[in-house]
């Protein structure tokens, strides 16, 4: 799915911390380059047919053409978010080193461990472009700094352990993570060319989740929209949202939601819309 990500025209990128382990992201792509510093916590991150298990200190560059989802996440999972304009990297990517982060896709690993030292001098870096956003003339500098630094210090550091995701479990993950979230067992496995109890343990040790969980994350990320934007015009209720987003019943959504997010629908809406 391409995201399309609402820049400012002024602005050359943007940088902001996340932190959300109440819903579950669906697997996207957008025209400009990304880049992950996580801070704590540890997630799965599914990048194509690659898996990288992500922890304090990596540093994780997403191309336009890669296509990623973070479908696993610690309750104290949070990272750095920064993304690059086009226009910027042409204008910065000017020496031979820099030179790959003009391309669309990126063959190798993508996902480096920083140091103790570069992590700490990242966090101030990324906290200085977050606090910028009302000075387009220095983020877009600082900006510019950013990528190429951070690029520099990816080339030497130590590579993340990775291991290729099996293309049944990669082709079960896309079959959940599209909006047509009702495939049973059976129809995953005969989709995947494996059968169903061998599918649900290579899903289970690839991810990290079992098939349940993972579409129940999905169903909780569909909840999470359908319901946001439908409470604005006053017309959903946290029922309708739910049956909406593939929840069986009220129950049924009632348990995944306090499992995930560690309250009720009722205590999320209170603290949501006070």
């Amino acid at each position: 799915m391409l995201q399309r990500l609402k820049l400012p025209d002024n602005m050359d990128g943007k940088a902001w911390l996340y932190a959300n382990p109440a819903g579950a992201n669906r697997r996207h792509h957008h025209v400009e380059l990304e880049l992950n510093l996580v801070t704590h916590g540890t997630g799965t991150y599914l990048l194509g047919n690659r898996q990288y298990r992500i922890r304090r200190g990596d540093l994780l560059w997403l191309f336009p053409a890669q296509e990623h989802v973070l479908f696993e996440q610690t309750p104290d999972f949070q990272m750095w978010i920064v993304v690059f304009r086009r226009r910027l990297i042409r204008r910065s990517a000017v020496d031979t080193a820099s030179l790959p982060l003009l391309q669309r896709n990126f063959s190798g690993d993508t996902c480096r461990r920083l140091s103790q030292h570069q992590l700490t001098r990242f966090e101030e870096l990324f906290v200085g472009l977050a606090e910028s956003t009302d000075e387009p003339g220095l983020l877009n500098a600082s900006l510019a700094y950013t990528l190429l630094h951070a690029w520099k210090c990816f080339e030497k550091a130590g590579k993340v352990p990775v291991r290729n995701v099996h293309p049944g479990v990669e082709s079960t993950a896309r079959l959940l993570l599209s909006d047509q979230n009702s495939y049973s067992l059976s129809q995953l496995a005969s989709r995947a060319s494996l059968s169903p109890s061998r599918l649900s343990r290579l899903f289970k040790q690839q991810t990290g989740l079992s098939i349940v969980q993972f579409r129940n994350r999905q169903r909780m990320q569909r909840f999470l929209d359908h319901y946001e934007v439908s409470a604005e015009r006053g017309k959903c209720t946290l029922l309708e949202a739910s049956l909406a987003a593939g929840f069986g019943s009220y129950p049924q959504f009632h348990r995944v939601f306090r499992q995930i997010t560690g309250c009720s629908p009722a205590e999320y809406r209170r603290r949501d819309r006070p």
